[in-house]
């Protein structure tokens, strides 16, 4: 059986042990040379950079989110074992795990090393479709006559260059799909290589939990609850035109799906649909200088995530939740797109002004929808503003200045607030 060492990179006939350095970090499977289908996640990304930058953190268990009225963005291994989890209310964190360092989410830094990361995959492959800072497929087709080593391989050399030059971890999923290749990812973390090869597609999924299908959240894995599925093999059991008359265009998806069939490309170019930016106070506010400090600096986040990406957007979003957890959502189109933050905070603060009176807020988010190439963006000004276009040419002279002496060299006076 096809064999490889995650250390040394060595592959070799079968073993329990490398026969090159004799560690036993070792993957194989009979399809393992042939499949070019991967995704790679990292391992709890936003604590292992902080881990990185901070060696004091080293052996803690590291939580990376916010106040205690905020949710977990991300926790490390140690603080999980505790039962820590993404998205989770961070007084339930604590309570869970009260000796954890609580850490305030560095944006740039995970930036920072999301892109040192995309550029050792670009010297890969061509064919990268990003979902996140921290993972990604990569179709890996035809890459073996160009690098002289298999897909396996590749990725294999990929992680341990991670390690090596950025003290990063990631782990790989391979298969014959992206379907798959998400589902393998996540079966061996952290610092895992799995492997989903085609002739036990069918086997392996059999007794899964179908709630692996990406994007099936709560509301249609209560369908699917209703409907008496919960396995894989309870979906193949059904037709698929039950399952279309059951739960529509989905049901077609889910027939696919519950074969291990997906004929999605990895597409480098997909869309991004929306850039945005939130945050959930420790206490519910509704000072308007307070809330406009907050506003400001989540408009200039949504820019430079913008101008990061070489994208603007159309529309301005505010989203607010009020203390009785009702969400209220605005939007307002623009006459040509923006990533210019005075644009976007302007339009926002006018938004806001409109739902003031529904104040106190627990959260605030800012954000642009309608996203298209920055290429022609900001050029029509505004009639009614003539300072616009003089604040826009600050603000890119502004970008020129941070980024040569550091994100702190120029603060406007709203954003100490």
């Amino acid at each position: 059986m096809p064999a490889l060492c995650r250390d040394c990179l060595t592959t070799f006939a079968d073993g329990a042990r490398c026969p090159a350095c004799g560690r036993p970090r070792i993957v194989s499977h009979p399809e393992l040379f042939d499949l070019s289908i991967a995704h790679m996640d990292c391992d709890a990304f936003y604590a292992a950079v902080e881990k990185r930058d901070n060696p004091d953190l080293r052996d803690k268990p590291v939580i990376v989110g916010g106040g205690r009225r905020g949710v977990v963005s991300t926790a490390c291994y140690l603080a999980r074992i505790r039962g820590v989890r993404s998205a989770m209310p961070m007084f339930k964190a604590l309570e869970l795990c009260p000796e954890a360092v609580v850490v305030k989410p560095r944006g740039a830094a995970y930036a920072e090393a999301s892109r040192a990361i995309r550029d050792m995959m670009t010297e890969v492959t061509p064919a990268i479709e990003p979902l996140s800072l921290d993972e990604a497929f990569l179709d890996l087709s035809g890459t073996a006559r160009l690098h002289g080593a298999p897909p396996a391989v590749l990725m294999a050399r990929l992680v341990k260059r991670m390690e090596d030059e950025l003290g990063l971890s990631g782990s790989i999923g391979l298969s014959h799909n992206k379907f798959l290749a998400k589902i393998a990812s996540d079966l061996d973390k952290p610092r895992g290589f799995a492997v989903i090869g085609r002739a036990e597609t069918l086997d392996f999924l059999a007794d899964q939990p179908v709630r692996l299908i990406w994007g099936v959240g709560a509301a249609g894995q209560a369908a699917l609850d209703r409907a008496g599925v919960h396995s894989f093999a309870d979906l193949r059991r059904w037709d698929k035109t039950d399952l279309q008359a059951r739960f529509g265009s989905m049901g077609t998806r889910l027939w696919h799906l519950a074969r291990g069939q997906d004929d999605r490309r990895v597409s480098p170019n997909a869309p991004v649909k929306s850039i945005s930016n939130e945050t959930t106070f420790p206490t519910d506010l509704s000072d308007p200088d307070l809330l406009d400090g907050h506003l400001w600096r989540m408009a200039e986040k949504v820019a430079d995530r913008a101008k990061a990406k070489g994208r603007a957007g159309r529309v301005v979003v505010l989203k607010l939740k009020r203390a009785d957890h009702r969400l209220l959502t605005r939007r307002h189109a623009l006459s040509d797109p923006t990533q210019i933050a005075d644009r976007i905070y302007r339009t926002a603060r006018a938004l806001m002004d409109q739902a003031q009176d529904q104040a106190p807020f627990r959260l605030l988010g800012v954000g642009l929808s309608d996203i298209v190439a920055a290429e022609g963006a900001d050029r029509s000004g505004d009639l009614l503003d003539p300072q616009a276009a003089t604040r826009a040419g600050a603000e890119r002279a502004s970008d020129r200045i941070r980024a040569r002496f550091g994100p702190d060299a120029i603060l406007k006076g709203r954003s100490l607030r």
